[in-house]
């Protein structure tokens, strides 16, 4: 079995993961405080079908995260030729840009955008996407909300899918 078929089997310790001990490159940022070997956070990505609805949830979330210094988030959304629809190409891009060693979640708004991501994390390689890439069945707000505030936090992938995932739990009534 391939181990990304099993959304939770390669989701390792921070401090186990390759780049905890990796050097960064000349011109990188420095490390983000945390302790000993910590260079990154988990990233997030969420994907819509209307890139101004996922800037706007991208800036919800990050503005309700503690603290001043929020984990990357992208946001994409639309199709290559600015309409609305998503976009593997947009989505893979994204995905890249807020890797930073520790994973990357992704949350998608509507049914054919998360078509869109599955099939992309089904040909990963061939996409170029940073290991590992999870999407959360998660709602779209909500989730974003959770996911960047865990991750903001130092959580790792599986905490930040769970608190993501959580959100469909939580009852408004």
């Amino acid at each position: 079995m391939d181990r990304r078929e099993d959304p939770r089997a390669d989701v390792i310790p921070i401090s186990q993961a390759p780049s905890a001990t990796a050097q960064p490159e000349p011109d990188a940022p420095p490390p983000r405080p945390g302790g000993p070997g910590r260079v990154g956070r988990v990233g997030v990505v969420l994907v819509s079908h209307s890139q101004r609805l996922a800037e706007a949830v991208a800036a919800l979330a990050t503005g309700l995260a503690r603290g001043t210094d929020p984990a990357p988030v992208a946001a994409t959304g639309g199709s290559l030729a600015d309409g609305l629809g998503t976009s593997a190409v947009l989505v893979a891009a994204a995905a890249r840009r807020v890797d930073q060693g520790h994973g990357v979640a992704v949350l998608a708004d509507l049914g054919s955008a998360v078509s869109t991501v599955r099939a992309l994390l089904a040909q990963a390689d061939e996409h170029g996407l940073p290991f590992p890439v999870r999407l959360a069945d998660a709602p779209f707000v909500e989730g974003a909300v959770a996911a960047v505030a865990t991750a903001s936090a130092g959580g790792d992938l599986a905490a930040v899918l769970d608190a993501a995932e959580e959100m469909y739990r939580q009852r408004k009534l």
